[in-house]
């Protein structure tokens, strides 16, 4: 195929974070065997490819995001052979298979940092990562003012007094990429796992790896000196010429929370990423105006280079969106503050999350699915903070509540915790609730979430290549032409339906109206 009509251009994709989505051997925690026994559930909801949350060695410090050792497989998970027989079962279902690479930091237990906390200020061991001095009398002071992502600061002293860098935990040193060797390590395990069978590649931090040399304080907020700097192109040209070297059309796809969205399309261009996930878009509040602006920004910025867009609700980082939506007040999301207070309307949140569905399964480009969000779970907000395992909630103290809340083990079957989840119990807590919303007990209702999801992959096969034309239809309602007619009423008032044969709709329609945040797919 050509670069116009890759399967990547328009694939779904579904978001396997592996602790918590099957238990194959009764520990509570999830793993390659599970997600192997459950392939099928996959292959029937009408995905064509799966995203795979790290699955490296790891203490898991930060859920996997610190990876010990990129070339082998975490003991929890199972094992490398394993992985290697998951692949092949997939690609067996037609299902390709991505998974995660962690090139901004590794685990603070990985063999390049331990050595280069032995070897000493000055080694050559030091210069893979982000070592120096301190400022202030004896070097007491960070050396400069930069924060962590997770809370405090980005630095941390060790006992002969010189400090790292880590953006994140202080478990997760950032390399440093001025160093060759690290463009070489990363370059041999890209081949790695290709070599294994392995379809593309989610880079975690997609936009940070490079860091202005000078490491400057920064103004409150200000990423630009860890944030989008030039190199980073150099490093993506060079990882696009190595996965263009492999049959099969393998894929890199980078996360980067970017402010300016011409700015991450620069990242798309022809021999640089395939694709990049849409932030704008899953942090957007339930509002046409605003979800009208994203998207028309997004497909300007991606036709501007000729890459296709991707669409995301939700992921293992942020809020679900049933509980964004369903929040009464700010329906969006932000990382410096996740809003948990508020009250949330659950069913207000699923009837406009059913509706989002529709709106992501109809837009051109591809498309993310996250665990669960088929079953349409919500976040869980009263985990006990004992059980919390998110570093971001130690980090700061409990002022922020961190990301377990939707990382909660995904119920398949069964009337009570675990639900089928495996044989054993749960690394987190399951609502009690979640009995309603098992992949058993959802299969075999036409009006469910798991249900819509599976129609609308089926009917979106047949519309990746038809013309994307806005279309008005009055105030609060968002619509458009591509192939077939998309509207949604974010308005508070039912609106006439527009003309056509409904092939699709999120909630009830009849007598010629459209309900309130409810979308339809209708024949033109």
């Amino acid at each position: 195929m050509t670069d116009k009509t890759g399967w990547w251009r328009s694939a779904a994709i579904y978001q396997v974070y592996i602790r918590s989505f099957a238990d194959g051997n009764g520990d509570g925690i999830g793993d390659l065997a599970g997600v192997r026994a459950r392939l099928d559930h996959l292959a029937d909801l009408g995905i064509d490819a799966i995203w795979f949350t790290p699955w490296y060695p790891s203490p898991m410090d930060d859920g996997g995001y610190d990876v010990a050792d990129f070339r082998d497989i975490e003991p929890l998970f199972g094992t490398l052979a394993e992985a290697e027989e998951l692949i092949a079962e997939a690609h067996a279902r037609n299902i390709r298979v991505i998974i995660d690479i962690v090139p901004n930091h590794c685990s603070d237990e990985h063999r390049w940092f331990q050595a280069a906390l032995a070897a000493g200020p000055g080694s050559p061991e030091r210069q893979r990562f982000w070592f120096r001095p301190g400022r202030g009398p004896d070097g007491a002071e960070p050396p400069n003012n930069w924060k962590s992502r997770f809370g405090g600061s980005a630095w941390t002293r060790v006992p002969d007094g010189e400090w790292y860098l880590h953006l994140y935990s202080s478990r997760q040193p950032d390399f440093n990429w001025d160093n060759p060797e690290i463009r070489s390590e990363f370059e041999d395990v890209l081949r790695f796992w290709f070599d294994r069978g392995v379809d593309g590649f989610r880079i975690d931090v997609a936009d940070g790896l490079v860091k202005d040399p000078r490491l400057p304080d920064v103004d409150d907020g200000d990423e630009t000196p860890f944030s989008d700097q030039e190199g980073l192109h150099e490093i993506y040209r060079s990882w696009r010429k190595i996965a263009d070297s492999y049959a099969g059309e393998r894929v890199l796809v980078g996360e980067m929370w970017l402010p300016d969205m011409s700015r991450a399309a620069r990242y798309l261009r022809r021999d640089e990423l395939h694709s990049a996930f849409n932030f704008d878009f899953l942090v957007c509040p339930w509002d046409s105006k605003r979800f009208r602006d994203v998207i028309t920004r997004t497909l300007r910025a991606h036709d501007d280079v000729g890459a296709p867009a991707a669409w995301v609700l939700s992921n293992h980082d942020v809020t679900r969106h049933v509980t964004r939506y369903g929040r009464q007040g700010d329906t969006g999301f932000s990382f410096a503050n996740r809003l948990h207070e508020l009250p949330v309307d659950r069913e207000l949140g699923t009837r406009r999350a059913r509706a989002a569905a529709l709106l992501t399964l109809a837009l051109p480009g591809g498309l993310y699915v996250y665990q669960g969000e088929e079953l349409g779970l919500w976040e869980v907000l009263d985990i006990p903070d004992e059980l919390r395992q998110d570093p971001v909630f130690a980090r700061t103290g409990g002022a922020d509540p961190g990301r377990d809340g939707c990382r909660v083990p995904i119920p398949w079957s069964g009337t009570e915790p675990p639900f089928g989840f495996g044989s054993g119990g749960t690394w987190l807590p399951q609502p009690a609730e979640w009995k309603d919303y098992t992949a058993e007990a959802e299969a075999e209702d036409p009006s469910s979430m798991l249900s819509l999801y599976r129609a609308g992959l089926r009917l979106r096969r047949n519309l990746t290549s038809a013309e994307f034309d806005w279309l008005d239809l009055g105030e609060g309602v968002l619509a458009f032409r591509r192939g077939f007619t998309f509207a949604l009423n974010f308005s508070d008032s039912p609106v006439p339906l527009p003309d056509g044969e409904v092939l699709l709709a999120s909630g009830p329609v009849g007598s010629g109206e459209l309900p309130t945040d409810t979308a339809v797919w209708l024949k033109s």
